[in-house]
């Protein structure tokens, strides 16, 4: 009971909740003050476009959501005004819904928050379907929409203000717990009731995670003009603990050995379990600081101390006092050692407070970690093809919404027939697997919440207790809409019948009835035509990800092995040639998912895929400990090391070319004369990743 407690209590601080607040009040307050005047014919169509320009409040720098919600604010004035101009002739009607179907699902190829943008623009559209009215009112009633969604824009902004580094703080605080999530799935390879290949497709799906949270504060902290300054002490310590956590990730990632061979060799002699506790104990103590920064306190205890990491140490001289190699388990140790030292100097800035964290030449590198979108009209004229998948998606969707028309309009179903097209706007996506699950979660969050929607209102009568449920689900409705859909889904159906007994005196459960049928016809129409209507499969572009994903590998080995030559890289070169790894990690891994949900007949060459992953994932993690190792012990290239270099080049460049034989790429010239101090270690470490390199060649030939 307490751990949901906790949970619950850590929920509240976090900017899903705080979003989820925020859109409540952005969405009901028009109505409630108007309600109280006896006029809900004004209140409702601001709330409306409240609604619809919430949906492209995304998480991101502060000008990039203030002009998206700009253009959305725009752009359902206009459909507004349209919709109403041909809503009393069907055909006319019908043509504007295909029309604009396409062209705001084309919006896709600009990004999640352009894609944001037209979602809301189709949402205002079908809200206004079957609204007849004079055309003095069309004009009235797009303009209250166009008040609401500039009421939206200006509380949004309001709320920045009022706490301007308070978002960031929650962004990177979810960050390090996704972070410390992660390093909690690597203790699982000192536990033998969990299997090598289970963890190592747990610590893929995890680092997609981790990826999309490092994007996100990555965008928040370097993009926003204010935060890229570094305008304050509080936000230089922001920007410098991420970097620091970035390197931790990189140092969890570098530990990487046989785990069958540590299990078969060390798991009868009582020391794996100490690993796993004191691992997950570190994880414990960066998912704190992860937690401190959410709640927006500073850390005052450590989980984890000194002594911990000596009592491991003592039990692996114990065993090498008896005869066993232990040297693999010190490395490990050490390096766990070196991430304590890490988190070590992260208390340390709270309780000796800096405020030359970041100086102004490191501050003017930090646009090149961010991803820039680019809005021309070269790019929407290339994808004018069907062998893009966002113009299949556009077209796909504006057939699917004319024939969700049709069937809402043929069929007597009821007064609320908008929702068919609803669904299927919300549940339609440009891959089968996301359409899918989110089929999937749309239904099931439907029924389960009309049920509890309907007894809500069928055993509680009192109108303050209805209301104060309507405020629960409204928050938890948007609190939750981009973390766990179904979740989402499962407030907002009995949050929308208590609403409708607000302001209808429709029979309750007629509506719930009408609302779930609504949702599985659109579910099914959505589904289907995903599966028949220009199908966007995994497999089939699964190559390009690949490539890419060697290309990233082989570009930060190459940053390393310049470094290894006893060349100077500018940090910011290395950091970049790291993030693109993770990024592309991230993008394979992601894929792959996807690709599993996908119907088996249509999973070409899985097997190959799932080994390229995996493969993908331990090259990283050698690279990860090369690169580690030679900043601690400043090893330079030999000729022996010098040999399998030159081989490891060969090997990704050729897995790249197999896989995408356009591509161009260079093996830099590396010749040095220098000499290791530890040659061994370095030409072991090369070795390895020679080894896997060699492997994913193989893969990538069969692929």
């Amino acid at each position: 009971m307490n751990k949901h407690i906790a949970s619950f209590r850590n929920f509240i601080y976090t900017q899903y909740f705080y979003d989820g607040i925020k859109i409540t009040i952005g969405v009901l307050l028009p109505s409630l003050i108007f309600f109280q005047f006896d006029n809900l014919l004004v209140g409702l169509p601001l709330s409306l476009g409240a609604l619809c320009v919430s949906v492209a409040d995304n998480p991101g720098p502060n000008t990039h959501k203030r002009n998206a919600m700009l253009l959305t604010a725009f752009f359902i004035f206009i459909v507004t005004i349209l919709t109403g101009l041909l809503n009393s002739n069907p055909y006319l009607l019908g043509i504007e819904i295909v029309l604009l179907s396409f062209i705001f699902s084309i919006f896709h190829i600009y990004g999640d928050r352009a894609a944001a943008v037209g979602t809301a623009t189709l949402l205002i559209m079908i809200f206004n379907i079957d609204q007849i009215r004079p055309y003095q009112q069309i004009v009235q009633h797009a303009l209250l929409v166009l008040g609401g969604g500039v009421w939206y824009l200006m509380l949004s902004l309001i709320f920045v203000q009022l706490r301007p580094y308070r978002y960031a703080q929650q962004s990177l605080g979810e960050c390090i717990q996704e972070i410390a999530t992660y390093l909690k799935k690597r203790a699982d390879f000192y536990n033998h009731t969990i299997t090598v290949d289970e963890i190592f497709k747990n610590l893929v799906n995890q680092q997609v995670i981790v990826s999309e949270q490092q994007e996100n504060v990555r965008e928040i902290l370097f993009k926003t003009n204010k935060n890229q300054n570094t305008s304050s002490a509080s936000n230089r310590l922001l920007v410098v603990i991420f970097i620091d956590m970035v390197d931790i990730f990189e140092q969890t990632m570098a530990s990487h050995y046989d785990y069958n061979v540590i299990r078969k060799q060390f798991g009868k002699l009582h020391i794996l379990p100490s690993f796993y506790g004191i691992i997950n104990k570190l994880a414990s103590e960066i998912a704190y600081l992860g937690l401190c920064l959410t709640h927006n306190q500073k850390p005052g205890r450590h989980l984890l101390n000194i002594t911990d990491l000596d009592n491991v140490k003592k039990k692996l001289d114990a065993l090498e006092a008896s005869g066993v190699s232990v040297l693999v388990l010190k490395k490990i140790l050490i390096n766990i050692r070196n991430i304590f030292n890490r988190v070590d100097d992260i208390y340390k800035y709270y309780h000796t407070p800096n405020e030359n964290f970041v100086d102004k030449d490191r501050a003017s590198d930090f646009a090149k970690f961010v991803h820039h979108q680019d809005y021309n009209l070269k790019l929407l004229k290339n994808n004018l093809t069907l062998q893009s998948s966002y113009f299949r998606h556009a077209l796909r969707v504006s057939l699917v919404m004319g024939s969700g028309f049709l069937v809402a309009n043929l069929l007597p179903i009821g007064h609320h027939s908008y929702w068919i097209l609803l669904t299927i706007v919300v549940i339609l996506k440009p891959g089968f697997s996301l359409t899918k699950q989110r089929n999937y979660e749309r239904v099931i969050g439907t029924i389960i919440g009309g049920i509890a929607g309907v007894l809500i209102l069928m055993f509680i009568k009192d109108q303050t207790i209805r209301f104060s449920f309507l405020l629960l689900f409204m928050v938890l409705t948007y609190s939750f809409q981009r973390i766990k859909y179904v979740v989402s889904v499962l407030f907002m159906t009995p949050f929308i019948l208590i609403l409708f007994s607000f302001i209808s005196a429709e029979n309750n459960i007629n509506v719930a009835t009408e609302r779930i049928v609504d949702t599985l016809i659109g579910s099914f129409i959505a589904f289907l035509s995903s599966y028949l209507l220009f199908p966007s499969w995994e497999s089939f572009k699964f190559k390009k990800v690949l490539g890419n994903m060697v290309k990233a590998n082989l570009n930060y080995f190459t940053v390393i092995v310049s470094k290894m030559a006893g060349n100077w890289v500018p940090p910011t070169t290395y950091r970049l040639a790291r993030k693109e790894v993770y990024v592309n990690t991230a993008n394979l891994g992601a894929a792959f998912k996807r690709m599993l949900n996908e119907p088996k007949n249509k999973q070409h060459k899985a097997n190959e895929v799932q080994k390229f992953v995996v493969l993908n994932h331990i090259l990283t993690s050698y690279l990860a400990n090369l690169s580690l190792s030679i900043q601690q012990t400043e090893n330079l290239i030999n000729p022996e090391a010098l040999k399998a270099t030159k081989k490891v080049f060969y090997y990704l460049k050729e897995s790249v070319l197999q896989l995408d034989e356009n591509s161009e790429i260079e093996i830099p010239s590396i010749e040095t004369n220098n000499y290791p101090q530890d040659k061994q270690l370095l030409n072991e470490q090369l070795l390895q990743i020679l080894k896997t390199a060699t492997d994913i060649y193989k893969v990538a030939e069969k692929l």
